[in-house]
């Protein structure tokens, strides 16, 4: 893979966090009610100047949308041209074809505000996350190794679990911009460390793909779950989530240590 599309796969992933991180701010903040029922212009003069902060957290967030909607358009394109590995531009296919569907709900949770929106909003975005994460990850396979990844996993999993919602912190937007941020991280971690673990070396090295990638799944669900949390029942099981996902970083990364497993470069093309 040439280094324009691998940086581009990588910009598409970052952006693609940054934007629901973004995201996760507006919503907490109320910022989104200051659309109402004038979307897409919302307030300002043609939606271009925003009248106050608030205005402008939600102007910021579309904007990033839209940029992130072009870039990852741009590189699913390009990944497909160039005739990049099948599991690169499967990846960043699925997720693209989900950015019309996101645009729908998007809007919807500006002009009905809803959590079931919201939830589905947030839904949506995750997968797409999922999508151009999985690509990044093969993109950067041939130079990083699956223990790297879960030792940054492990490392950020105890403050998600300071952070865990209305649990030990006020959940304020702030708390959940830097939640939600660190969250993400942790689960593109997990996810380049599934896919950094050839499984065709090892079953050790199996063991460090299943490990990483149940972890992942958990993350995930935690964030998603994470929309809902106001306490009670789902709080503890915030907590315990969190408590187990970090069980499994830890088993997975004394497997990938004693194998020393290392990334597969089997079906990643070369050209740098």
């Amino acid at each position: 893979m040439d280094v324009r599309l691998r940086r581009l796969v990588g910009v598409s992933a970052a952006l693609t966090g940054i934007l629901m991180v973004l995201g996760v701010y507006t919503a907490a903040s109320g910022a989104g009610l200051t659309c109402a029922g004038r979307w897409p212009l919302c307030d300002g003069f043609l939606g271009l100047f925003p009248a106050n902060w608030s205005s402008f957290i939600e102007w910021f967030h579309r904007f990033v949308a839209m940029i992130t909607g072009f870039v990852v358009l741009g590189t699913t394109a390009l990944a497909w041209r160039r005739g990049a590995d099948r599991r690169i531009r499967l990846a960043l296919a699925a997720s693209t074809i989900l950015l019309p569907s996101q645009i729908v709900l998007g809007a919807l949770t500006v002009t009905t505000y809803q959590w079931a929106v919201l939830l589905a909003h947030f839904s949506t975005a995750s997968i797409i996350f999922s999508g151009v994460a999985l690509a990044a990850a093969a993109a950067y396979a041939p130079f990083v190794r699956a223990r790297q990844a879960l030792g940054v996993a492990g490392a950020v999993l105890p403050v998600l679990l300071v952070l865990a919602p209305h649990a030990f912190v006020t959940f304020g937007p702030r708390v959940q911009a830097v939640y939600y941020f660190l969250g993400l991280g942790v689960y593109a971690a997990l996810l380049a460390a599934a896919v950094w673990a050839d499984p065709g070396q090892s079953a050790k090295a199996r063991r460090v793909r299943q490990l990483s990638a149940t972890a992942g799944l958990i993350v995930v669900s935690l964030l998603v779950v994470g929309r809902l949390v106001y306490g009670g029942t789902l709080q503890y099981v915030s907590i315990g989530g969190s408590l187990l996902a970090l069980a499994l970083v830890a088993a997975a990364w004394v497997a990938a240590r004693r194998e020393d497993v290392g990334p597969s470069t089997r079906g990643v093309p070369g050209g740098d």
